[in-house]
């Protein structure tokens, strides 16, 4: 486990934004909530020394929304989570925008067009929405001003979620 991230805000836990997107625990090597790193699936937020000081070739994305939490792997090989994400550069992946709606469910909300997804999913001109691991939506042809996303570390709306209506508890692992 490398993070666990809260963009939940039902009975069970209130919505933090300790990793919303301009937060500096993305570009520091912090840890927050060590023993959180100790209670396994739960809805406890932490961030742990793997982020910054391990190597993978794999990373394993999971929401739970609800009583359901649903994975995806991303092939991805990297010194570090922090390699990838503290220099704000976007890295593509090609998850593929099924992959990420099947991470909420049947009540995720992305906009058909852009799909520009990866680290530090980019924005383009005049839109404001980011994710530091995501994808984004647009209903314009374009990337231009994107107005949906899926992802963890969102700015403008959900920190972990479809970023609009759907929050999640998200947990990043790497392997």
């Amino acid at each position: 486990m490398s993070l666990k991230i809260s963009g939940n805000d039902n009975t069970l836990i209130i919505f933090q934004n300790t990793f919303e997107y301009p937060s500096g625990y993305w570009t520091n090597k912090n840890a927050y909530n060590l023993a959180g790193g100790e209670t396994g699936f739960d809805l406890q937020e932490t961030k742990l020394p793997t982020y910054w000081n391990t190597s993978f070739t794999k990373i394993c994305l999971g929401m739970k929304v609800g009583q359901i939490t649903k994975f995806a792997v991303i092939n991805k090989t990297a010194e570090s989570l922090y390699s990838l994400i503290a220099d704000g550069k976007h890295r593509a992946t090609s998850l593929g925008r099924n992959k990420w709606k099947t991470l909420i469910g049947s009540q995720a909300y992305l906009q058909d067009n852009c799909n520009s997804e990866g680290f530090n999913a980019p924005t383009y001109s005049g839109s404001l929405r980011k994710s530091r691991i995501g994808i984004l939506g647009n209903n314009e042809n374009d990337c231009l001003s994107c107005d949906s996303l899926i992802g963890f570390g969102n700015f403008l709306g959900n920190t972990c979620g479809d970023g609009s209506v759907v929050k999640a508890f998200g947990y990043i692992l790497v392997q």
